[in-house]
């Protein structure tokens, strides 16, 4: 099989989210970037597909040229050929922009399966597998948590759940799936994995004029919401405390 896996370069948030001085980006000099946990999955399922059925994994990533770092991470994990489609630093490109830029790829060579995340962890698009669906005029599938390749690749079984009911979709080979984390368990990488993530050549493609041409919409700026407010209540201390603390716990239903 010949998979395409698309991947895009995010900001590591384990904790705060803080912004940049303009409000136009998440500042990451306390964190990092990495792949979404999705698209770690996607990487992992085409891996697991392609040596089952034998074929090649190709990972893309529209983005800046620092993402390399993040292929290079896919290409340990087993991919086995990478392609970067090279944008400014400063860039910025929404689903519609993005979905063009990455069908250059996905048209140039017969994928029989192209996977991506089910949305973007840093805006939760979840546009871009369906419209690249759109442009390659083929079937698609979105939320998947299982999937199954006939013995004859000639189709392939989706499944998802919704609101507590398991969907199982078949579509025809080739088509468009975005997986949701929890498809598999993702590989680490070994350590010749690593060394030949580092030897191996990333395909390098200026992507600044098919992001221009796409007429995407542009980001004014980001908030980060307001965290919940947490306050506690002294009831009061020792022995006189007890009335109100058998009140609390009628009311919250302990003592029903």
């Amino acid at each position: 099989m010949e998979i395409l896996v698309c991947v895009k370069r995010v900001p590591t948030v384990g904790g705060v989210i803080t912004l940049t001085a303009d409000q136009r980006a998440v500042d990451t000099k306390t964190s990092g970037f990495t792949i979404s946990p999705h698209e770690e999955c996607a990487v992992e399922e085409a891996v697991r597909l392609v040596e089952r059925f034998g074929g090649a994994v190709t990972v893309v990533s529209l983005g800046p040229a620092a993402a390399e770092e993040q292929l290079r991470a896919c290409l340990a994990l087993g991919a086995t050929a990478a392609v970067l489609l090279e944008t400014a630093d400063e860039a910025e490109t929404g689903p519609i922009a993005t979905a063009a830029a990455l069908h250059t790829v996905a048209a140039s060579r017969p994928f029989d399966l192209v996977l991506l995340g089910n949305e973007a962890s840093d805006t939760g698009d979840y546009q871009v597998g369906i419209r690249l669906a759109h442009l390659l005029g083929r079937p698609a599938a979105t939320g998947i948590k299982a999937i199954s390749v006939s013995d004859d690749g000639a189709s392939l079984a989706a499944s998802r759940i919704y609101r507590g009911v398991l969907e199982t979709f078949t579509l025809p080979l080739p088509c468009v799936v975005t997986v949701k984390e929890g498809i598999n368990l993702p590989r680490y990488p070994s350590l010749p994995g690593r060394l030949r993530a580092k030897r191996a050549p990333v395909t390098r493609t200026p992507a600044d004029g098919m992001a221009a041409a796409a007429g995407d919409v542009l980001m004014t700026r980001l908030r980060v919401p307001d965290a919940p407010k947490q306050q506690a209540t002294v009831l009061g201390h020792g022995p006189d405390a007890v009335p109100a603390l058998v009140s609390v716990l009628a009311e919250t239903g302990v003592l029903s």
